[in-house]
């Protein structure tokens, strides 16, 4: 995934696992002392093309990865590793059943959400999909593709409520989400829908690995008063941290260092902006505005 990628469509989206190897396809070459170029000509490709594959750009084919491990000096062992690595790593993910309704350039952010540790988001106008109820999650995407059929429709809403089942694993991700108070009044469905919808954040709230706060008006300006972003963190070393954030037409994926931590930073110091206690009385006088 490239540092400050615009993925707007017309590549496949990498499944972590593809990025994961990518990652060590590139440091196995790096540790060897080949370069891009010797790599690119024992495949009779292009050095961009190695390139791509230590990116997870492009689909990684399991005699490319065999052949570049021999040109890395491995035995038979490792490259047999490797190869069944690759294997399992161009498995669609689940998510793959829902390409028909899923934009490419959201494809990447579901296999990451569904890989990662931790996930920090700031959200500005609406409430974050992994805490969505249906109708809430219905009235949103009808609003955002106005031109869907009925069957499209329910299957976006069926994609996101389908996502939300990490929260219930086992490993789930903890998830840190700050939202605006705008967020709260913004009337998405209707009343009865709100209410619910503000329940719902409510309950999710009390478990030890989801955190909601709600940066009031009061707070006025602040750093993060700009697009609606997700920070991610994973287990694997291989991994570095990812910033998404959305364009009307596509998405940003970021990797370099410093604009990851500025987004780390942000999110920080909005969260400094409320507490605990006071986004919970925030969210149960908009609950009792709604009934």
């Amino acid at each position: 995934m490239s540092e400050g990628r615009s993925n707007a469509g017309g590549t496949s989206a990498p499944t972590v696992l593809r990025m994961i190897l990518g990652r060590r396809l590139q440091e196995r070459r790096q540790e060897a002392g080949v370069s891009l170029e010797d790599a690119a000509r024992a495949l009779r490709v292009t050095p961009l093309t190695i390139r791509r594959l230590e990116k997870a750009e492009v689909t990684l084919k399991p005699l490319y990865v065999d052949k570049l491990l021999e040109t890395y000096g491995a035995d038979q062992q490792e490259r047999d590793e490797f190869v069944t690595f690759a294997e399992r790593a161009n498995e669609p993910g689940w998510w793959h059943t829902y390409r028909d309704v899923l934009p490419t350039w959201f494809s990447a952010y579901v296999s990451l959400e569904t890989g990662a540790t931790t996930l920090r988001t700031y959200e500005p106008h609406y409430v974050t999909g992994l805490l969505q109820t249906p109708e809430y999650a219905r009235s949103v995407l009808s609003g955002g593709f106005p031109n869907d059929s009925d069957e499209d429709l329910e299957r976006r809403v069926n994609l996101r409520l389908r996502r939300q089942v990490l929260l219930e694993r086992s490993d789930a991700p903890t998830l840190w989400v700050v939202m605006e108070e705008a967020v709260l009044h913004r009337v998405v469905g209707g009343p009865k829908v709100m209410r619910e919808q503000i329940e719902r954040l409510l309950e999710l709230s009390e478990l030890a690995h989801v955190s909601v706060d709600v940066v009031p008006f009061t707070a006025g300006a602040h750093v993060g008063a700009c697009a609606p972003f997700t920070y991610f963190r994973f287990a694997e070393p291989e991994l570095p941290d990812v910033v998404y954030t959305e364009i009307l037409s596509g998405a940003m994926y970021l990797d370099q260092r410093s604009d990851v931590v500025a987004h780390l930073e942000a999110h920080n110091r909005m969260a400094l902006l409320t507490s605990d206690a006071q986004s919970r009385g925030l969210l149960n006088r908009m609950r009792k505005e709604y009934s």
